[in-house]
């Protein structure tokens, strides 16, 4: 049995990447103390320099980040995503003829979102989080967990002992929060690896986004403030490893014919990444006295950029939820008032992961009547007005039922 400590917290966040620290700042502001535990020192993730990591932020994710007082200290840095195009074809080929173009001129509400690095994002939520006096940053790891009716005990590799009222995992795919809840997954690996860097280009992007669908996987290319962009290039797992292996030179002979030349001359800026892609679902957001938010609920397929848009829906969710049971007097960690997340946010992101897996799996093949069905698909789509506006307000994630912090 883990001792008690004599004064609880309300609420505590495993994992300080950006989700965890972005629903501390959301509860801290509904009048909740809130304790977020992270492995990682503080001085680890605010030096980090330039990576090429960046995000497609959804414009509802904006509107959250402004709610909680983030998006004024990161807006300077962020590129507007004016325009998305998505194109089918092979590296070398050029694109098919039928393709999707989504205009954030088609709706009123602005641009459909901004590309952001993650080094900004993440110094802003570590700056916010230090001056807030309800939240308490602590640089530890949780080793195991026990909860009852009451709350909710941690104890830390430090030694140290921690009590709650509600344990919130923010801990990735790999949560150990879940497993120590005996929450189990769902999900597979695609046998596709992520080629993650940053290329700078001659001409201007103008803030369009590209979507290149290819047999091994589809090439995104993103852009970022100045005449640079991000790319998430996915490729078959062996020949993934097989480029990541290459010298900077090598690997930009590979990257040319699959990038093309619309942007002229184009050259490698900082390190390359790479990443394994699979599909993972917690297969229960909640337990006793325990939620989950972010990838330690949902881990999709970069194929669409919506992982954080998603983790950041999860966010404005659960802090609506807590909010709203705390104003009506409830136990915000009852398993009924946990269960109205569960409800409110499961459906939406099993929906969209098995959406980004359907994708996948259309486009990732060089079958011809698939290709032709598609391509056909598209530009029936891109023809029709409504139908297209409608794939211009979910990539901007203003469908579904939103939370507060995300509406207009």
């Amino acid at each position: 049995m883990l001792r008690h400590m004599a004064q609880p917290q309300d609420i505590v966040i495993v994992g300080g990447g950006l989700t965890g620290p972005a629903l501390a700042l959301a509860l801290a502001q509904a009048g909740q103390s809130v304790t977020i535990i992270d492995s990682l020192p503080q001085t680890v993730r605010k030096n980090a320099g330039f990576d090429g990591r960046s995000y497609a932020l959804a414009l509802a994710s904006v509107r959250l980040l402004s709610g909680i007082g983030i998006w004024d200290s990161v807006a300077e840095n962020a590129q507007p995503m004016l325009e998305i195009k998505v194109t089918d074809g092979r590296a070398g080929e050029g694109a098919a003829p039928f393709f999707l173009h989504f205009d954030h001129a088609e709706i009123e509400e602005g641009p459909m979102g901004h590309m952001l690095e993650d080094r900004y994002l993440r110094r802003a939520f570590l700056d916010a989080m230090k001056v807030h006096p309800a939240i308490t940053q602590v640089t530890d790891t949780v080793v195991a967990q026990e909860a009852d009716a009451k709350g909710v005990r941690l104890a830390l590799a430090s030694g140290k002992t921690l009590d709650a009222r509600l344990l919130i995992g923010s801990d990735g795919r790999t949560s150990g929060t879940a497993q120590r809840a005996g929450i189990s997954r769902t999900g597979w690996q695609y046998g596709q690896t992520a080629l993650v860097a940053a290329i700078e280009h001659e001409l201007p992007h103008h803030g369009i986004a590209h979507q290149f669908f290819m047999p091994p996987g589809p090439l995104a290319i993103l852009p970022l403030p100045g005449n640079v962009s991000s790319i998430v290039w996915s490729e078959t797992a062996e020949t993934a490893a097989r480029f990541a292996a290459l010298s900077d030179a090598e690997f930009m002979e590979v990257l040319r014919p699959r990038f093309g030349d619309f942007l002229g001359d184009i050259s490698l800026r900082g390190k390359r990444y790479t990443y394994p892609l699979g599909l993972s679902l917690a297969n229960s957001f909640v337990a006793e006295r325990v939620a989950l938010i972010g990838d330690a609920a949902h881990g999709l397929h970069p194929i669409a950029g919506q992982g954080l848009n998603a983790g950041l829906r999860d966010v404005g969710a659960l802090a609506q939820v807590i909010s709203d049971a705390t104003r009506r007097g409830e136990d915000f960690a009852a398993p009924d008032v946990l269960a109205r997340y569960q409800q409110w946010r499961r459906f939406d992101t099993t929906t969209l992961a098995l959406t980004t897996d359907l994708t996948n799996r259309l486009f990732s093949n060089d079958n011809p009547f698939l290709r032709f069905a598609r391509d056909l698909g598209m530009g029936a789509i891109n023809k029709m007005p409504a139908l297209r506006r409608g794939f211009i307000r979910e990539a901007a994630g203003l469908t579904g039922d939103l939370p507060d912090l995300m509406k207009g």
